[in-house]
């Protein structure tokens, strides 16, 4: 059932999305972490082995909520302590199983398995070379090869090949050639090629997307809260006089999206 009301105009009507900004960021979440879910998976380690993911936002969050369903010994880490608060809301998911949270960085060599997700300027080199480990999994923040100055700053390869383990993959989403993997770069990607197609069909007179600067709440406001309240709305409303269905298009660009161990 669509969400129709009248505009200025009887004649002219608003269409609104009953997809929600939170929903656009849970499904990319949800790709990048059953990626990671099928790999512990196939490694066939115990429930109990432990595991580190590094980095919270948003990638972090949505994989130690989907492994929260299998695995008791998970431990989260980031240097922003707040960021603790996105493991009670319903981003990513739901917490199946406890998940430890921790600032302290020098627990990221305490795990048998290690998930880095921490992209550009997060883990070293030097800090890489220090792991010892049974499976090491990095996430790519570059997408699709399209922008040489962030292909340049990438260094997860020299990264990854400084890890000591067996095991040692690469997770990489792509799909509607954004420049980078992030959950934010790729929602605001699918929204962008929304306002697009939307202005290609007849009928419509504009469109707009509910998308702010939230970076700006998260880390420098640090309100976990505010920033949920604001993602739980309509992520789309179109202004038209041929009515057509939003979600189905939403749904069409999330489709695009695919998340890989490579």
């Amino acid at each position: 059932m669509m969400n129709i009301d009248t505009g200025i105009t009887s004649e002219v009507l608003t269409i609104k999305s009953e997809t929600r900004l939170i929903d656009i960021f849970n499904d990319i979440i949800l790709k990048k972490s059953e990626a990671v879910f099928n790999y512990i998976e196939s490694l066939n380690i115990g429930v109990d082995t432990k595991i580190i993911v590094i980095g919270t936002y948003f990638t972090g969050v949505g994989i130690v909520k989907r492994l929260s369903e299998k695995y008791n010994n998970i431990l989260l880490i980031d240097i922003y302590p707040h960021l603790e608060g996105l493991l009670h809301t319903e981003l990513g998911g739901s917490l199946k199983n406890e998940v430890e949270f921790s600032s302290d960085l020098d627990l990221i060599y305490s795990g048998d398995v290690v998930i880095d997700t921490t992209g550009f300027g997060g883990i070293n080199v030097e800090q890489s070379s220090r792991f010892d480990v049974e499976a090491f999994i990095i996430e790519d923040p570059v997408a699709e090869d399209n922008d040489e100055l962030l292909k340049a700053k990438n260094n997860i390869h020299e990264r990854l090949k400084e890890v000591n383990s067996p095991n040692k993959v690469i997770i990489k989403t792509m799909g509607i050639d954004t420049k980078t993997s992030g959950t934010m770069t790729l929602a605001i990607g699918i929204l962008t090629d929304l306002l697009n197609r939307c202005h290609e069909k007849e009928g419509v007179l504009y469109s707009a997307c509910e998308m702010g600067f939230f970076e700006e709440v998260i880390f420098k406001e640090e309100n976990i809260d505010k920033f949920i309240e604001l993602i739980n709305v309509s992520a789309f409303k179109v202004s038209t006089i041929q009515p057509f269905d939003l979600d189905e298009m939403i749904a069409e660009e999330l489709n695009r999206i695919n998340s890989k161990m490579v």
